[in-house]
């Protein structure tokens, strides 16, 4: 290197290699305390807190490390339990003689042997192609061993274990059970709003995680005999749908839900949009008569009117306003001189409209708003309706807007709204919270949660409740709701028949109407709400004849189911002490005991065993068939097939 006289050669190099030796210092340095650095600050993590150390819980796939929770009602009775599906595959090019492939696997699978050549032909190129989708336990295990057999090993065939659902009671209040998709999610009803309870999501990787069971508060024998007379008046009435809810008063807890039509849940994805929906808590309407209880309560709480007070019907309630807006409502008949109860029993028009007319709107919907209306109640459901209740600003509030929503009209509830409602009556003016879930039971048996009625803030004077509950029960005895009348159980109802909206006109239609009924009993101590709505009857469409009648069938058959006491029924003296008679209990030990003759309850504590997988066919009450048969040697992750009759 040539260096000019100015600069010293010896100096230079000491420089140069001073230089170096300092950036190296420093390069070193920075290491030291960038790796000091870092672990200082996550052993300063750990010290606050020790959980930061272990590995954090990460979201895991619905697999098989993961047992969904049944759902029962309220007596135990499985409503749905998990089971096990497998998708059968292949890779066509591995599959050296198709022909003889087809043959094997066909009669097995239920398939014809052109279907799976055709489906092995047109994927030849494929490196993966599904055969079959969703084949049960007992397929696959006949599917595998003839594979097995026939020398097609994992590398020709393979079987995709996926979760399942089996819903023993078929269409039993489908829309509120729900289903599960192929997912392992639900996709509707508590199967859907009750997803992370009944499979959770969370946990660490490869930990077994078992869901709850859920314990619903609907009766599954009272809901099948309710749902048997629900049918009955629909093919009656020829009506296009139906919906029946029966809650117990004093605590909410719902005990039938109805919605029909329905589905089968075990066909669930062949069902139509009409069977799917949930209509009891979607559906919004107009109730039309029925409402009126909820009106006169709101104007006799507020004081605008008196008991006693009288109201000339003479047929048309007409009214011209200062801005020059004429209203005109009719009515059913000229009633003359009536009282609240009056009006309540001829379910007179006029005599409402003149009562709106003595409060102010603002307060008139305050007071609704109070009952429930214009909100969704809150029930463990998804999709609820809010229904609809106008403000007195909105575009379409008019003159006409308070008159018409005493009588029922211009305000959108829900089935589930005016149950809701009702328990203000039932309740002495204080509303009780609405609920589906009894219980919530852990993997180990331990009740995680147990249902206790909810009271909300007192609506209306517990004075102006029982009056109400008076009137219905003069509606039932001697006016529009007298069909439903019970002999020795005092009952309190309204009816109610409303036009139904004409969606391609936007006014009212003239052939399509809502017939409803709400009824309350015993008026002295209430115990049952009941509300049925029969939709677009073809006929006879008037609620006090068509729906009247089946409120005291279903009335009946919730008297006798409950056992609730009756005025005429005999009584006995006993001494206090009952003998009852119990089944033993299942235990199942290294082989697989002979479940024939036993019944579901008896059956149930094996829904609680993680190894075990129970998988139920038949409608029956007693098991007349298993597989695998008695005497199989038990192993795990088992599935029992076990059909009843």
């Amino acid at each position: 290197m040539q260096v000019n006289g100015y600069i010293k050669k010896w100096p230079m190099v000491a420089i140069i290699a001073l230089t170096t030796l300092f950036s190296l210092v420093i390069i070193v340095k920075f290491g030291v305390y960038s790796f000091s650095g870092s672990s200082s600050s996550q052993g300063s993590v750990i010290a606050s807190s020790p959980q930061q150390n272990q590995q954090a819980p990460q979201k895991v796939p619905s697999g098989d490390n993961i047992h969904r929770g049944s759902i029962f009602d309220r007596n135990g009775k499985a409503l749905a339990v998990a089971t096990n599906y497998y998708h059968f595959g292949v890779t066509p090019s591995a599959i050296r003689n198709p022909q003889i492939f087809a043959k094997i696997v066909s009669p097995i699978l239920g398939e014809t042997e052109k279907s799976i050549l055709k489906i092995l032909s047109e994927n030849a190129k494929a490196s993966f192609v599904y055969i079959k989708k969703k084949i049960d336990q007992t397929t696959y295990e006949d599917l595998r061993r003839m594979c097995e057999k026939n020398g097609y090993t994992t590398a020709v065939v393979r079987y995709d274990k996926i979760p399942g659902r089996v819903y023993p009671e078929n269409d039993l209040a489908s829309q509120l059970i729900g289903f599960m998709g192929a997912e392992g999610r639900g996709l509707a009803g508590i199967e859907y709003s009750m997803q992370d309870t009944l499979s959770p999501m969370t946990g660490i990787r490869g930990e077994e995680i078992q869901g709850k069971n859920i314990y619903l508060t609907i009766d599954a024998n009272l809901q099948s005999q309710l749902e048997k007379i629900a049918m009955d008046a629909m093919e009656s009435t020829q009506a296009e749908s139906m919906m029946l809810v029966a809650a117990d008063a004093k605590n909410g807890e719902i005990l039938s839900y109805i919605s029909y039509p329905s589905v089968n849940l075990n066909e669930y994805t062949s069902a139509t949009k009409e069977q799917m929906m949930d209509r009891p808590a979607a559906e919004s309407y107009e109730p039309g008569s029925v409402f009126k209880i909820f009106s006169v309560a709101s104007f006799l709480d507020e004081g605008v009117i008196k008991p006693d007070e009288v109201f000339v019907c003479d047929g048309t309630y007409e009214k011209k306003t200062n801005s020059g807006e004429r209203i005109r409502i009719t009515c059913l008949g000229q009633h003359g001189s009536v009282t609240a109860r009056e009006a309540l029993k001829y379910s007179c028009n006029d005599a409402l409209a003149q009562m709106s007319e003595k409060i102010e709107s603002e307060i008139f919907l305050k007071k609704l708003r109070s009952f429930g209306f214009g909100a969704k109640t809150g029930v463990e459901l998804p999709g609820e309706t809010a229904g609809s209740l106008k403000n007195t600003s909105d575009r379409y509030w008019s003159a006409r807007s308070k008159p018409t929503i005493a009588i029922g009209q211009e305000i959108g509830v829900s089935a589930l709204q005016m149950v809701q409602a009702a328990t203000v009556l039932a309740n002495g003016g204080v509303p009780v919270q609405l609920s589906f879930i009894s219980k919530i039971v852990n993997s180990r048996g331990e009740e995680e949660f147990v249902h206790e009625p909810v009271r909300k803030n007192r609506v209306i004077r517990e004075s102006t409740a029982k009056y109400l509950l008076n009137c219905m029960e003069t509606v039932a005895q001697s006016g529009t709701g007298i069909r439903s009348q019970i002999d020795d159980v005092s009952i309190g109802v309204k009816t109610g028949t409303a036009q139904m909206a004409d969606i391609k006109t936007g006014g009212y239609s003239d052939t399509d109407f809502l017939s409803n009924c709400i009824a309350v009993f015993p008026v002295e101590n209430p115990e049952i709400i009941l509300y049925i709505v029969i939709e677009k009857a073809k006929g006879e469409t008037y609620a006090g004849r068509i729906v009247a009648p089946v409120i005291k069938k279903a009335a009946n058959v919730i008297i006798d189911q409950l056992g609730m006491s009756r005025k005429g029924a005999s009584s006995l003296a006993h001494s206090g002490v009952i003998s009852i008679s119990r089944d033993p209990p299942v235990v199942i030990k290294d082989k697989l005991p002979n479940f024939k003759g036993m019944s579901k309850r008896q059956i149930l504590p094996l829904f609680e065993q993680k190894n075990l997988h129970i998988k139920i066919t038949g409608n029956g009450g007693w098991v007349v068939d298993q597989k695998p048969p008695a005497g199989t040697k038990v192993t795990n992750d088992m599935e029992i097939e076990l059909v009843f009759e």
